[in-house]
């Protein structure tokens, strides 16, 4: 009798349970539904399905409904990030962020009802960057691709993350709060 792995970092599929494990994304914006295939830091192989009751579709286009582009560009990141983040040890304490995308194209629109195959592959891994080649397909024809860079970087503090009356209501943290902002406008 075979076993089945809990383990999301060594399964070779992971179902939606296993991707939010391990992505920090939610309903609605996380964009993948299953990882079918992984070769650990080379190549990820991902599943969306594309449901009319998508929100994105009641305003784009309400008579003709089209998946935005940058969404299945942001579903090419997702599938990188699921095998990207798996290699971190701390990723609870890290995001990965878009630092660029090269060389999009939108060949063909993604309706309710589509099935996007996305498959990413590395094409440079650093300890901190990485940069992925991604491809999304609908019925085996090219629907978008993209060459996309990302950045490993730490999550902000949860005192950054309360409201701003919170922070009005305590001089001194607001000081802190604002501290890494100023930081990082210094450092651009």
């Amino acid at each position: 009798m075979e076993t089945e792995n809990p383990n999301p970092e060594t399964k070779q599929v992971l179902e939606i349970a296993d991707i939010m494990a391990i992505l920090p994304h939610r309903y609605p914006f996380l964009l993948i539904d299953r990882v079918i295939e992984i070769a650990r830091m080379k190549r990820i192989v991902a599943i969306k399905n594309v449901t009319i009751n998508e929100p994105f579709f009641a305003g784009h286009f309400p008579d003709y409904p089209i998946m935005p582009g940058v969404l299945v560009v942001e579903a090419i990141a997702q599938a990188g990030g699921a095998l990207l983040l798996t290699e971190i040890p701390d990723r609870e304490k890290k995001l990965m962020v878009f630092t660029g995308i090269e060389r999009a194209k939108f060949r063909k629109p993604v309706v309710p009802g589509d099935q996007l195959r996305i498959e990413v592959e590395v094409l440079n891994w650093r300890a901190r960057a990485v940069k992925m080649e991604g491809k999304a397909y609908v019925d085996g024809k090219l629907a978008c691709e993209a060459v996309i860079m990302c950045a490993v970087v730490p999550r902000v503090a949860e005192e950054a993350q309360r409201a701003p009356e919170t922070l009005a209501s305590e001089p001194e943290a607001a000081v802190v709060a604002e501290a890494p902002v100023l930081e990082a406008a210094v450092s651009e």
